[in-house]
């Protein structure tokens, strides 16, 4: 792994500038494992530098910075520029990360102490008008001004890519433990601010009155819940909550307020960009919780229900700014809504759920939509009755079911006894580890992303084909032990992509846990897997033990 503050010492600079701060934030951050010492570390950087430096850098780690005139090839013909494409091309497969390569390999030209001229504001305001032929120039003269540490940080800056471990929910729970406020008037206040944020530095410092935001249909908080378990059943009376089904979408808040229109993931990021065809259905005055789902567009026009269709197809529209034609006839977008935060100017969150539920009623009967429908209750008896219709659901695109306290208010963050969600059990599979490949950031000198497969006939007899790819699920001393076996069975690189012996006699057969399966033309297989994740590695199995495509086929075959 990089790290910016050994290079500066090992090779004697001195950096004493803001982009020496910025990239001392980022490297601590990515070594500051616990959550307390990340905020920490943003309370005291937010303490100890001025406007507008610490409004650029919270804006770099909230990703509320695009610049549009850098790509990263841009950045890979740059370096190419100054050293063999090839011998490049062996150091990015090395490093295992693009903004450390470049920074290292970097041709040094300035003397010591020249990274104090340039600071955040300078990048920032630099980038913020220029074009796509001027903004690698600015980027080429940067990094010829900055040392390693400086030049890293100013790739992260650039591409958008700093992989800090870093949220932008925790980094406005940092702002709310330096200004010693509630972090849901941060969040409610986030969408009419633009950076670097001076106005809200003032406040949060005591210098001025709260900002109040211009912007239309801003943002709430939500409310989350806790999983249950055969404990917490003891506790709770069935005729105390409402149940409703789980679906595998993305939870969104959609707001409405004087014409402007906006569709909030639920960490307050505007995701509207990619979903127009949503915000055409938002006709109402006011804000409501649901779920984001796309359905199977030949069902629209068949009189019955809206066949959802499963998450890859959602996926296809997530983290774009804009959505073809095409795409949105493939995909068309609707929310099953199932709370009800705000009707016209009144503020519904204070009344009880059983309140809430009767107004969302009344909403979505007045705004009769197909983009968007109620939520249905699951009327149950008894936990046991709940668990039965919990382990057989009305549909493959259900993930359990949720628990709602009648008489709760909606309070943001997660509340105890109010809201609790049952998932249904993971599904698994014993596969074979077939490629790996290096991971990012602090798991840069691991081969920690593994792509697995099972067994089919082929035209040779039993082969391996892929199924799945996971970077996650495993402990740090399994890391090793994966990491291991891939140094030392190794057969064949494709780039920075290793293949691994997997034989029926000699292979690593990994369980693999899943949240449920969809087809897939994209895949040899011709299934995907949903959050796929290493459960536990199966040294007591050879590979030849592990399962066959049929049993994920039989998965299939419901749908």
């Amino acid at each position: 792994m990089f790290v910016p503050g050994w290079f500066c010492q090992a090779s004697g600079i001195v950096q004493t500038g803001a982009m020496h701060r910025f990239a001392t934030l980022l490297e601590n951050l990515i070594l500051a494992p616990q959550r307390n010492a990340k905020l920490r570390l943003l309370k005291s950087y937010f303490r100890d530098l001025p406007d507008p430096d610490r409004g650029y850098a919270l804006a770099a780690i909230t990703r509320d910075l695009t610049f549009n005139s850098i790509k990263p090839a841009m950045l890979r013909a740059l370096i190419e520029a100054r050293m063999d494409p090839v011998l490049f091309a062996y150091s990015y497969d090395y490093v295992g990360d693009l903004a450390e390569t470049i920074s290292l390999v970097w041709p040094e030209k300035q003397a010591n102490g020249q990274n104090s001229r340039l600071s955040l504001p300078d990048i920032v305001e630099g980038l913020s008008g220029a074009s796509r032929a001027q903004g690698p120039r600015l980027v080429e003269g940067w990094l010829d001004q900055l040392d390693a540490s400086g030049r890293w940080a100013l790739i992260k800056l650039v591409t958008g890519g700093l992989r800090i471990g870093v949220s932008s929910r925790l980094a406005k729970q940092a702002l709310a433990g330096f200004g010693n406020k509630p972090v849901t008037e941060i969040e409610e206040l986030w969408h009419g601010l633009e950076p670097p944020y001076e106005t809200l530095f003032a406040w949060l410092e005591g210098r001025a009155d709260k900002p109040v935001s211009a912007a239309k249909a801003l943002f709430r908080p939500v409310m989350l819940a806790h999983p249950v378990d055969e404990q917490e059943f003891a506790k709770i009376a069935p005729g105390d909550f409402a149940a409703e089904w789980k679906w595998d979408g993305i939870r969104v808040q959609a707001t409405c307020e004087d014409g402007t229109a906006r569709l909030y993931s639920r960490t307050g990021d505007d995701i509207s960009g990619a979903f127009p065809d949503i915000l055409e259905a938002l006709t109402f005055e006011g804000s409501l919780d649901g779920e984001l789902l796309v359905y199977k567009p030949e069902t629209e026009n068949l009189g019955g229900p809206l066949q959802i269709a499963p998450f890859n197809d959602l996926q296809q529209r997530l983290n774009r700014k804009t959505v073809s034609q095409k795409l949105l006839a493939a995909n068309p977008a609707m929310i099953r809504a199932y709370d009800l935060l705000q009707d016209g100017t009144e503020n519904l969150r204070p009344l009880p759920f059983r309140d809430r539920r009767i107004r969302l009623e009344g909403l979505i009967l007045q705004h009769a939509s197909s983009r968007i429908d109620l939520s249905q209750l699951v009327e149950f008896s008894d936990w046991n009755a709940l668990g039965e219709l919990r382990a057989a659901p009305p549909e493959r695109v259900v993930e359990g079911i949720m628990l709602k306290r009648w008489d709760a208010p909606y309070q943001p963050g997660r509340p105890k006894g109010l809201w609790y969600k049952w998932k249904r059990d993971p599904y698994t599979v014993d596969a074979v580890l077939m490629y790996a490949q290096r991971g990012h950031g602090k798991r840069s000198s691991f081969y920690s992303d593994f792509t697995f497969g099972v067994w089919r006939d082929g035209d040779h007899g039993a082969e391996l084909v892929p199924v799945g790819k996971a970077y996650f699920g495993f402990t740090d001393e399994e890391l090793k032990q994966l990491d291991k076996f891939v140094r030392d069975n190794t057969v064949e690189r494709y780039g920075p992509v290793r293949a691994v012996r997997a034989e029926p006699d000699h292979g690593q057969v990994v369980e693999v846990a899943f949240e449920g399966l969809n087809r897939s033309t994209r895949h040899k297989s011709g299934v995907a897997m949903r959050f796929p994740r290493i459960a536990r590695i199966r040294t007591d199995k050879l590979p030849a033990d592990a399962d066959r495509i049929e049993v994920l086929e039989a998965l299939l075959a419901p749908q």
